[in-house]
């Protein structure tokens, strides 16, 4: 992992937020984070960026803390969330990749709709920080592996997205072929 201050930093603050509510913060926190996965194409970066930024989203739709699994998801994630704080902290690694993990294995064990929006929002939240990443100037077949989407989910959204006219000006005729062939190898 790099930049283990940096996480440590993000997910300390990020669990404040999540006390208060503060999908604001929550979002910046977020923003904070894909810098530093682009920059060292960290997974461990884009997994916290990922989750952070779905934390907000999930927290802005107050209904879905009403909803039947709610309560049971919200005390995994805070649990985890602990540990995985605690983890970095005694630095340990593995323990942390656990703890992020269970965080998103929780969303499966939910039996009602609450499941499925949950599911939604991280697939969305996938891609949006993917977007993000691309942004910063990785390839887009980079940043498919990096985040674990595919490629053509990726391309879908940068094209639905107002980057792909601003990405596509700065690169030479060359380079585009060179990633059209990527794409479709």
């Amino acid at each position: 992992m790099q930049e283990v201050d940096n996480v440590l930093r993000i997910l300390k603050e990020a669990r404040l937020a999540i006390n208060v509510a503060d999908t604001y913060k929550m979002r910046i926190l977020s923003d904070q984070t894909v810098h530093t996965a682009t920059i060292y194409q960290d997974p461990d970066n884009v997994i916290v960026a990922v989750l952070v930024y779905a934390l907000s989203k999930i927290m802005q739709r107050e209904n879905y803390r009403t909803m039947e699994g709610w309560k049971e998801f919200y005390q995994v994630l805070l649990k985890n969330l602990d540990d995985s704080i605690f983890a970095i902290e005694k630095n340990e690694l593995e323990k942390f990749r656990t703890a992020m993990g269970k965080i998103r294995s929780s969303i499966n064990e939910i039996e009602s709709d609450l499941r499925i929006y949950i599911q939604d929002v991280f697939r969305k939240a996938e891609l949006n920080k993917a977007l993000k990443i691309y942004e910063h100037g990785l390839s887009a077949q980079q940043t498919a592996e990096l985040l674990g989407v595919s490629l053509w989910d990726l391309s879908s959204y940068i094209g639905q997205s107002s980057i792909s006219e601003a990405h596509e000006q700065g690169i030479s005729v060359k380079e585009r072929i060179k990633i059209a062939e990527e794409f479709f190898s």
